[in-house]
């Protein structure tokens, strides 16, 4: 059914859309038998799937990466998907309108995308609030769920222990407690920031997310913001990275991670994963885009009309699963990773774990494989 959606969707621009599906997808989980259906028929079920990463239980290894949900804008639909992590952002300190349009692309011969999209976004003080709100809304109904099973519970004489009814105790730790969706922070810099003065922007970010998000990433790999990707090397990351490691361990802390580029050379990477041991780095997600045109389908002419951007999909299967396992056979598995690139099947997500990565992240495969991604990936895992 979504093979035939889909070829009527990529009739249009691309971003219109994602902007459209989501709305009309979020007026329908508006309604709860229509989310309540939507959920039953996505949820992935099957032994082995809850896993647990830097101490956070995920209720299955398939996540959504960053640059879908910027804004914290769709968390109860992703929710109903079945996916058990979502990666907001990127967030920047200020918002910011990103590119000019057209900047998503579709190449449909390579099952790719290109994006030049600039870290558009509302702001990290907006995005921060629509969290906050979120969690808010998640707490109140398990709170009035659990009033009801408490009630019922006392009306039928259901055993209880110390005077209390055997209710799911929530991880307090998660400002996601309440919900089976695990949120991270994907942060990064504004495009007019100077990049000596980059560490700053990630404090802000770091600063005001921090009790609304699960985890954080350090997002210093996308090619569409000028300069940004000269942040890798090893000065400039030691100097953002060991910075927020400091109030981390103030604060709490949450685990951080750092997402890498896929065009990073082997002694580029060698160096990543030094600095990442030497500040204790909690992990790396691996890859970001590629701004590589390499071995693609797509006529010549349609590259050069779409222009410069990040390079997502089946072209990056290789090269991110390659980086993963060179990573984790480096550190002899001591660095977690979170595997992103070119994830469509339960195939290829197998392949990301059996390199190395612990968790997996769909992005472009969501585009062409539909909402039931999640299921579809973890059946075919478990199966």
């Amino acid at each position: 059914m979504y093979q035939l959606i889909r070829q009527f969707l990529f009739l249009f621009d691309a971003e219109a859309v994602h902007h459209f599906s989501m709305t009309i997808f979020r007026i329908a989980c508006r309604i709860p038998w229509i989310r309540d259906m939507i959920r039953k028929s996505s949820t992935p079920f099957g032994p082995g799937l809850a896993t647990e990463f830097l101490g956070l239980p995920f209720s299955n290894p398939i996540g959504l990466a960053a640059g879908f949900d910027k804004n914290a804008l769709y968390l109860t639909e992703l929710e109903a998907l079945g996916f058990g992590f979502v990666e907001i952002g990127t967030v920047t300190p200020l918002p910011q309108k990103g590119n000019d349009q057209p900047r998503l692309f579709r190449l449909p011969k390579d099952k790719a995308l290109i994006n030049r999209m600039g870290f558009n976004n509302d702001g990290v003080k907006v995005v921060a609030e629509r969290l906050r709100k979120w969690r808010g809304a998640k707490e109140l109904a398990v709170g009035s769920r659990q009033s009801a099973i408490g009630n019922t519970s006392a009306n039928t004489g259901a055993s209880t222990l110390d005077g209390k009814s055997q209710l799911p105790t929530a991880n307090c730790k998660l400002p996601t407690a309440h919900c089976q969706l695990i949120i991270g922070g994907n942060i990064g810099k504004n495009k007019l920031t100077p990049n000596e003065d980059a560490w700053k922007d990630y404090e802000i970010c770091f600063q005001e997310l921090f009790d609304c998000v699960d985890y954080f990433v350090v997002n210093v790999s996308s090619p569409n913001t000028p300069g940004l990707r000269a942040l890798q090397e090893k000065d400039s990351l030691r100097k953002i990275l060991s910075h927020l490691q400091m109030i981390n361990r103030q604060r709490g802390p949450k685990p951080l991670l750092l997402k890498i580029a896929p065009d990073l050379s082997t002694e580029q990477i060698d160096d990543v994963i030094d600095l990442a041991t030497e500040i204790r780095l909690d992990g790396l997600v691996a890859s970001n885009t590629t701004i590589s045109r390499d071995h693609l389908l797509t006529p010549a002419q349609r590259l050069e009309q779409i222009g410069a951007g990040g390079l997502s999909g089946k072209p990056l299967t290789q090269r991110s699963t390659d980086i993963v396992r060179y990573i984790s056979q480096k550190t002899n598995g001591q660095l977690p990773l979170i595997a992103s690139g070119g994830i469509f099947t339960g195939a290829d997500a197998r392949e990301k774990i059996d390199a190395g990565g612990s968790l997996v992240q769909v992005w472009t495969g969501f585009i062409y494989e539909g909402p039931g991604i999640v299921k579809k990936i973890c059946s075919s895992m478990n199966g």
